[in-house]
């Protein structure tokens, strides 16, 4: 992964926290605890997930995916 003080490594660490944000907004069960273990692991974020709400991965996929590009078109 980039280096953290770096621009690009910035950009990642602000998109991440955007993207964390949003997420919480849509699934308002999760806790700033549960968010922060995951710490730009996507993955883990979506089994969380689905083992707290019982959505579908793919459904939760979409959705995230949907956040993110939100989040990417305001950077």
């Amino acid at each position: 992964m980039s280096d953290i003080k770096s621009p690009t490594g910035q950009q990642i660490s602000g998109n991440w926290k955007q993207l964390v944000g949003k997420v919480k907004e849509t699934w308002g069960e999760l806790t700033d605890d549960d968010l922060d273990k995951f710490n730009g692991q996507r993955d883990q974020l979506e089994g969380l997930i689905e083992e707290r709400t019982g959505e579908s991965r793919a459904a939760i996929r979409r959705k995230i995916d949907k956040l993110s590009e939100s989040v990417k078109d305001r950077v």
